[in-house]
Parts: structure tokens; sequence; C-alpha cells
């Protein structure tokens, strides 16, 4: 295949002409300051031609070079901010695709995926021309520029979600996607300040931990030292100018522990290629800000690797550089025996080198370089060839298959990439099953994402926990080693206060699916409500006219007015604005008024009863009961949480949310009981336990929590109560009979 510079200078048929005036471009971002004078000369394909070459076949080299011809064609006339001509970014993109040998399907998609985005291809022509499967690849990366949506953020939300779901099918979109962000990473200095900070922002947070996920390091590795570099550009030169001036003064140390490992291995008739590594500026400036050290306090800045040829070879090379220097206590971890998520293997170590420094080393066998550096493009997941799947293979091919069943269960685009960061980050616990089976879960993950990484009907069926064969608290953070066994119930379902606790994008999206489905009634029925007021406040009649409801439907894309309600009901939208909005369709002022935020006082009180289910909760930091001053806080996708007035984290969280908040009463017939917290001071004196209990029960109240604090001082012992009243009557007259206990100095209300 000759890919030379002469076909970038044919004149296109009228054919293939571009399909819109040419406009500079560069990291897919307009408004950039003027861009330099344009560089003379076409883009060279010359490397990726013979990168191509080196695995393509004849046939696959052919269909490549139509797919840039094409491309080249469209973007005709198209210059970056650079002053490059366009076509040299998906040249690039294809070339970084590459050097991971991906296949002529995905080359293709590489050189074509900006065609539907930028000049307006349709996807049927793409079809018709390169094949489905190529035509695929490129629509899952395209944007969704056309469709008008409520916000940027909802749009950006929008195609991470399709971007990911394509991904789901076939990873190789994942893989473009991120060559193509890691060359407008390399080339985003021609864009604004402003581009850079949030382009450079959007890496950081969603493109860097699924390259990380993937096992793409060297990917990883550079798009977090750019978007560094970008986002804080003072410190990153600086960080590299100190870098630079360490790599002279421990010059002297590196060769002297370089010459000593392979004098030592080589006795030990290892054969072993030993290499230097420095820390990426990124992570030397991570570990600066989270142990709070400066750059000269910061001694690991290089390390050393140890690739050998076989499995056993790294044993033995770890117990021969533990022969030659002093290992560091805690600092030893075997990540072949239990793999990372992403299906990283080494051993690691630290150990005290020349002159009291710490050097870590890691060591692994070829086969697991080759993973550590290219991940899953090391091992591709759409062979059907391969009848046995590595591990990788099928840790990868569950967690994207997990992106698919959060969808099902996920209200919008903005959820689904709530859901899905969640499960990108990089720190993991190891757990295992009554069985000896290994799980994967994030740091901070607790029982109940435990039960829903086995089973989503496991989790939504849990009611206990042993951990290490001892019953705990569902929300106990797991950690690694523990052995984890779940007890479910037929009956039981996910309780609202679980999404407090969970740390999984599956266990939360398959909750709030829960809560959203089985709750729907309730949610329904709060929502009528609440609209109702809302229409009252505005003098509407809440018996809305049927073309008045088709078009409120069409234009806030509810199927139906009982959705609409379930989606108020549940906090996902605000009474206030979608009465707004009516008032607005029936020709009201309101339609051009600024949206005020709504403070609770414009509507009549929501009433609370008591018994309204998962759908109206009381907030467990104040426990209001019946008597208290209250307020009810909107809670997306959670209902209404009702809090006292004078509730601290209520204050603060109206603060933050003013437009969630509405007002609340309680109702005249109440037919339950409600919790409440007390403490006690009391003499450390016998019986004493007992009398307060007695006294409590003798003036109908239930005990359901009893707990002790022993002073400091041994002054007064606390002893804290949890019991169910029914109202603040009722709470004021238990508290006087307790406070006549012998041996009882105090007693109060306890709230967070």
């Amino acid at each position: 295949m000759s890919l030379t510079p002469a076909d970038t200078t044919s004149a296109p048929p009228p054919a293939l002409a571009p399909r819109q005036a040419a406009k500079p471009q560069g990291a897919h971002a307009p408004g950039a300051a003027t861009p330099p004078a344009p560089v003379p000369g076409v883009a060279s394909v010359s490397h990726l031609a013979d990168k191509l070459a080196e695995y393509l076949s004849p046939a696959d080299l052919k269909k490549v070079k139509e797919a840039y011809r094409f491309s080249d064609e469209m973007h005709l006339g198209q210059m970056r901010r650079s002053g490059e001509p366009y076509i040299s970014h998906p040249i690039a993109v294809a070339e970084i695709c590459a050097d991971w040998k991906l296949d002529a399907q995905a080359i293709m998609a590489a050189l074509l995926h900006d065609v539907m985005e930028d000049q307006d291809v349709k996807k049927d022509e793409l079809i018709e021309r390169f094949g489905a499967p190529v035509a695929h690849l490129v629509d899952g990366l395209s944007k969704l520029e056309k469709i008008e949506f409520q916000s940027q953020i909802e749009a950006q939300a929008e195609n991470f979600r399709k971007m990911l779901l394509a991904m789901a099918s076939d990873v190789r979109v994942i893989l473009i996607k991120l060559a193509d962000r890691l060359h407008n990473m390399r080339t985003l200095d021609f864009m604004t300040a402003a581009k850079k900070a949030r382009i450079a922002s959007e890496t950081m947070e969603v493109y860097v931990p699924i390259a990380h996920r993937l096992g793409l390091n060297n990917i990883f590795r550079e798009l977090q030292d750019l978007s560094f570099s970008h986002l804080y550009p003072m410190r990153y030169r600086t960080l590299a100018k100190a870098v630079k001036a360490a790599r002279g003064n421990r010059r002297e140390v590196v060769n002297k522990i370089m010459e000593a490992v392979k004098s030592t291995l080589s006795m030990a008739e290892i054969d072993a290629d030993v290499t230097g590594r420095e820390k990426s500026l990124h992570d030397i400036y991570k570990k600066m800000r989270s142990k709070h050290l400066s750059f000269s306090q910061v001694l690991d800045v290089y390390g050393f690797r140890v690739v050998v040829n076989n499995f056993a070879d790294c044993y033995v090379t770890l117990g021969t550089l533990h022969s030659l220097y002093k290992p560091m206590p805690g600092k030893f971890k075997d990540y072949i025996a239990i793999r990372k998520l992403n299906g990283y293997q080494s051993l690691h170590t630290t150990v005290i080198g020349p002159y009291g420094t710490p050097v870590e080393f890691q060591i692994r066998t070829q086969e697991m370089h080759r993973t550590a550096e290219s991940g899953v493009a090391a091992h591709w997941l759409y062979k059907s060839g391969e009848s046995n799947p590595s591990d990788l293979q099928q840790r990868t091919h569950a967690w994207l298959q997990s992106l698919l069943d959060i969808q099902q269960q996920t209200g919008d685009s903005a959820e689904f990439l709530e859901h899905v960061k969640v499960d990108l980050f990089p720190d993991s616990v190891y757990v295992f099953t009554p069985k000896s089976k290994i799980i994967a879960l994030p740091r901070g993950a607790t029982a109940i994402d435990f039960a829903y990484s086995i089973h989503t009907g496991i989790g939504d069926q849990t009611v206990a926990v042993k951990i290490n064969n001892e019953t705990s608290p569902l929300r106990t953070e797991l950690h690694n080693g523990d052995i984890v066994e779940i007890i479910t119930d037929s009956a039981s379902r996910p309780s609202p206060t679980w999404l407090s606790f969970v740390r999984t994008g599956k266990a939360r999206s398959a909750i709030r699916h829960h809560l959203r489905t089985i709750n729907l009634p309730e949610s329904i029925a709060l929502g009528q409500q609440l609209m109702s007021q809302a229409l009252l406040t505005l003098n509407i009649d809440a018996d809305l006219p049927a073309p008045l409801v088709e078009r409120l439907l069409n234009e806030s894309s509810a199927h139906s007015l009982d959705e609409l309600y379930a989606d108020i009901g549940i906090g996902k939208r605000m009474a206030t604005l979608v009465a707004r909005h009516i008032f607005g369709l029936i020709g009201g002022e309101a339609a051009s008024m600024p949206v005020e935020h709504n403070s609770g006082s414009e509507l009549d009180p929501v009433t609370i009863c008591g018994s309204e289910g998962v759908s109206v909760q009381l907030a467990p930091c104040c426990l209001p009961i019946p008597g208290d001053q209250i307020i009810g806080q909107l809670r997306r996708d959670q209902g209404l949480l009702v809090h006292t007035s004078d509730c601290s984290q209520a204050k603060r969280q109206r603060i933050k949310e003013p437009d969630r908040w509405i007002a609340v009463r309680w109702g005249t017939e109440l037919n339950r009981r409600f919790d409440c917290r007390i403490k006690v001071l009391i003499n450390s004196e016998r019986g004493i336990l007992a009398r307060v209990a007695a006294e409590i029960g003798e003036s109908d109240a239930n005990i359901i929590y009893v707990g002790m604090d022993e002073d400091k001082d041994n002054v007064l012992d606390q002893l804290r109560f949890t019991v169910q009243v029914k109202d603040r009557v009722h709470l004021a007259a238990l508290l006087r009979n307790v406070r006549r206990v012998a041996g009882v100095n105090r007693i109060l209300r306890e709230r967070n």
C-alpha cells in the first residue's frame, strides 16, 4: 500500500465534495485564539503506511486506503487550530491505533471518525461504502450535536453514555476514542486557557480512569501528565524543573543500584532485563499533596522494573533482591497471585537502597509486561477464533456487560454517567465468597455492594451479612481478605438508606431502579399532590384539558401524566417549575418570568401522616416527631425526606439546593409511633440501667436500641436510647418520668 502525499491533492469528484464550508478546528473545539499561519504542504502518511504494512494483508491495506481517500476528501479545506490540514488528526489517531495493531476495520474507523460529526456524512453511506462494522464504530464515536439538550452537562453525559454503550458491544470504540483524545491532548496548546482547562478536566475525570480500567497504562500515564500540565501549568513546570535537576543529583545512586542488581541476578543465573523508570509528574504531585510532602521529601522518584522469562523466576528474583537490599515492612504486594481488576500482574517490593533511599522494584514476565503496557489492547475481545478467552478478557467482558445492566436500570444519561464514574476508580479491595471465589470491588465498598456484584436478585433480597463468620452491619466497609456471606430473604426489598453508603455503580443503579418501579404508586400520589398545590398557587385548575396535557407531555419528554407525577414525587422534576411551564403554555406571563428558587413557602404544605412508605422518609439525622416544626427535601430519585426546621444538616443543604425544599406539616390522624433518640447522664451504680428502662416502659414507650458510653473522667456515664413515641407531648412526659429516677442526673433529646 502506498499512502503518499499525492493522495491528498487529488481533486475530489462531485459526489465526494465536502458537505460544508471549511472550518478551522483543533482538539474538536472552536473559539480558540487566532491560529498561526498554515503549515505548508500536506499531511504525510508514510509512518502510518509503514506500520500497517507490518501486519495487515494487501486486501485490508486496500480497504484502509479507500477510507483514507474518503476522509481526506471530506475534510478537504479544513484546518486545525495549529494551521495543519485537518486530515493530519485522523492520520495521527490511526497511527496510535496501529501501534496497538488494531485490525483494518478499527484503522478505517479511526480515519473516518469525524466525517459524521463534522461533514454530515450519513451512517447509511458509510455502511454502503465500508460495511456495517466500520459504520457502527464511527457512529459510536460520533457526538450527538444535532440533538438539543437542556444543558451542556446533559449533552456531555449523553455523549459518554452512547460511547460507553457502543464500547460495551465492541471495545474498539473506546480504544479509538482514547487514541483520539490522546492526540487532541497532545495538540491542546492552540486552544484558549478556558477550553484547555475544560478539556483537561474532562480527560482527567473520565478518560484517564477508563484507560486505567482497561489496563492501557502507557495511555493512562500520558493522559494524566498532559491533563496535569494544562490544569496546573505552573505546578507542572516547577515539578518538571525539579525532576530534571534531581536526575543529575541521583544519577550516581541509580547507576550503582542498576549495576548491583544486574550483577546479583547474573550470579543467580536469572536472565532478566533491568530498566530504571521515573515516576510521572502527576504521581509525584499526587503523593506530595496526599502526604503533605515537599519534593525533596519524595524519595522514590525513581524505580526499577525487572522483566524475566517465566513465572517462577519472578519469585526467585524477589528473594534475590531481598538478599541484596533489606525490604521495607508492609511494602510488598503480590499482584501475580491476585491480579488487579484491569488484568495487571507484577510483584511490587520496596527496599532500602544505598544511602538509606527507598527503592521500588516491579518484577514481571514478558507476557505480564505486555499486558501491563497495552492492557485489553493486547487481547482482542472481538476475535472469534479464540475458544478459551483469557482471564483479562473475561474480566473486561464482565465490566462491559455491567455497563449494559446499569443502562437498563438508569433513568437518564446524567445518572448513567454518575454510576459509571463510581466504577472507574483504580483502587480495589479483594474479598472472598464462602466458596473462596475472589471478588474485586472498589475501595470503600460495603456488604451491599458485594451482594449486588454477585447478582442483582441477591442484592435486592439481602437482610444480613456475615464477615469473617461474624454478623456485621450491612454498611460495613470491606477490607482485603474478608470472607463475606450474604443472608437473603425472598420477602426483603432494598432500602432507600442503602443509597447513602453503597459504593458501586451497579448497586446504586439497581437500588434506584427498584425504588422507581416498586414504589411507583406512592411516588405518583406524592407527585400529584405536589403538582396540584403548585398549580393552585398560580390559580390554575389542577384538572388540565387534554390538548394541554398532550402538549405538556411532548415538551417534557414524558410518556404519561403518571410518569410526570412519578418524576415529581421522586424529586427528578420540580413541581413549581412544571407549573410555571404550564402557565406559559396557556399564555400566562410566567412564561417569560425568571425561575426563582422555591423556598417552600409559596405552596400549601404537604401533609405527613406517617404511613406514606418509602417515598416519604423521616431524616435519620434529626428524627422528627409529630409536634416538631418540619420541612421537606425532595431528593433526586429518592422521594421526600422530612427534617426538623432547626436541623443543622438541613440548613446546610438548603444553602446548596434551595429549590429542592418544600413546606410540610403533620396530619391530624397519625397511625404509628416515631423513633426518637434520648441521652441520659447517670451515676455509675448498680441497677441503674434496669430502673431507667423500666420507667421508659411505664411511660408507654418502646425501646428499640440502648447503648452506653463511659465518661473518661469516671464521673458520669451516658445511656443512649432510641425509643418510639407518639409525639412531642408523649416525649415530654417520658423525659419527666425518667428524670425522677434515682441516679439520673440529666436527660435530653439527642440529635446529630
